[in-house]
């Protein structure tokens, strides 16, 4: 860890996944207020972090957004949420609120099982003031 994350919002992602890894750059790109920090769900803090709230550790397939103390989103409410904290255009988003989750997260999960077909597996790497937005622990 290389930054205080408790008053951050944190994005837990497949760090497996071209998708995520992509969507992870995205944010970071968009990030103008330093709100994000970054966790793989591999990395033993996304593990810990899945463990204590009795969630899958072993496939990955679900994007969680969490605000420590406060509450953890999951799937298509948790990239609505994304997309509102960075504010701007992306405001417009929230329009996706009208639909219920289970009509929203089917979108999601089409989207999660073709994710490899859909990624082109690029190499991520993150500048040295984007690896500071990293938890590694």
């Amino acid at each position: 860890m290389r930054e205080n994350w408790e008053d951050k919002y944190i994005v837990f992602f497949d760090g497996d996944c071209g998708v995520c890894n992509f969507w992870v750059q995205w944010i970071l790109e968009r990030d103008r207020k330093d709100l994000f920090m970054f966790a793989s769900l591999q990395s033993d803090f996304g593990q810990k972090f899945l463990s204590e709230r009795g969630l899958e550790t072993k496939v990955f397939n679900t994007l969680y957004l969490w605000k420590p103390g406060q509450y953890y989103l999951i799937k298509s409410r948790a990239v609505l949420k994304i997309a509102n904290i960075l504010g701007g255009i992306y405001k417009l988003s929230a329009i996706g609120k009208i639909l219920p989750s289970f009509l929203s997260d089917k979108a999601y999960d089409l989207v999660s099982r073709n994710r490899m077909k859909l990624a082109n597996q690029k190499c991520f790497l993150p500048d040295a003031h984007q690896k500071k937005k990293f938890i590694e622990i």
